[in-house]
């Protein structure tokens, strides 16, 4: 691994990294917070945060605000970049296929095969590496944003033994049904529409039997509520499963960063108490 930068905040560390990935076959950057305590010895658990469409490592460390609950909690965050990248990695034209855009799946169609394992990285190879490399334990929740909402609570639905908790800020919640998810879903997966289960929150959420508690909030003013997130239909498929999910709407707050960074504390909080951080 390469230390890319390294910034104190709150008593604890903002570090940036990066290293080459055996799962994707390119260079991967991300983003960690080490609170205080993680200074001290004490092994800390950790929140994974995943980004959505066109961001990177960096937005949600820069934007959020989440360093100073995150600090007085005792809870590391990490960031992983939100596609592979690399001049051999293939891309697209526009935001919303290709780099930047991984959709945290795990592709099966060429090119996209080659690298964009997003789903086995943030699963497997990075909580490895980070658990070997820095004190943080493995009690882990996950959490995401948009695109990256849709990848948390996937990750969860999936593997409820992996992650304590999961919340998302506007995820999208219904992507075999949305033109975002039927683009993506359509060229990492192929044209068998019944693949793209495995990807779809609401799809896992209805069917789900063993449960993580879940935190969703949601923008009333947010320009894709109804054609791309569709949060009702997750929350209809919780009301079928008896899941134990938390959805939020909120009124005039839209899809930016000002919205994550009004609720990032009491995200931050849920993680906690579920990560045995507060009573």
């Amino acid at each position: 691994m390469e230390n890319l930068s390294c910034n104190k905040s709150f008593g604890g560390w903002n570090k940036q990294y990066s290293h080459h990935s055996q799962t994707l076959n390119c260079t991967m950057r991300f983003a960690i917070y080490l609170p205080p305590q993680a200074s001290t010895g004490q092994k800390v658990p950790a929140l994974y945060w995943l980004s959505g469409l066109t961001c990177t490592d960096e937005n949600f460390m820069h934007k959020a605000g989440a360093q100073r609950i995150a600090a007085e909690l005792g809870m590391a965050i990490i960031a992983p970049d939100t596609s592979p990248r690399g001049d051999e990695v293939a891309d697209a034209d526009g935001y919303d296929l290709g780099k930047g855009a991984g959709f945290y799946v795990n592709a099966t169609q060429a090119p996209w095969n080659a690298h964009y394992q997003m789903y086995d990285y943030v699963l497997n190879e990075l909580p490895a590496l980070v658990e070997s490399m820095f004190p943080v334990n493995d009690q882990r929740a996950i959490a995401g944003h948009s695109m990256g909402g849709h990848g948390a609570l996937v990750l969860a639905l999936r593997n409820p033994q992996r992650f304590a908790s999961v919340s998302a800020f506007s995820p999208i919640s219904n992507p075999v049904n949305c033109p975002w998810g039927k683009k993506a879903l359509g060229a990492y997966l192929g044209k068998d529409t019944a693949s793209w289960a495995d990807y779809d929150a609401s799809l896992l959420m209805h069917q789900a039997s063993d449960f993580v508690p879940a935190l969703v909030d949601q923008g009333e003013a947010d320009d894709f509520l109804a054609e791309q997130l569709k949060p009702d239909t997750l929350g209809a498929a919780a009301r079928h499963s008896g899941y134990p999910l938390q959805l939020n709407r909120h009124e005039g707050y839209d899809h930016s960063y000002y919205f994550i960074a009004s609720f990032i504390e009491q995200h931050l909080r849920f993680h906690a108490a579920h990560l045995g951080l507060q009573p």
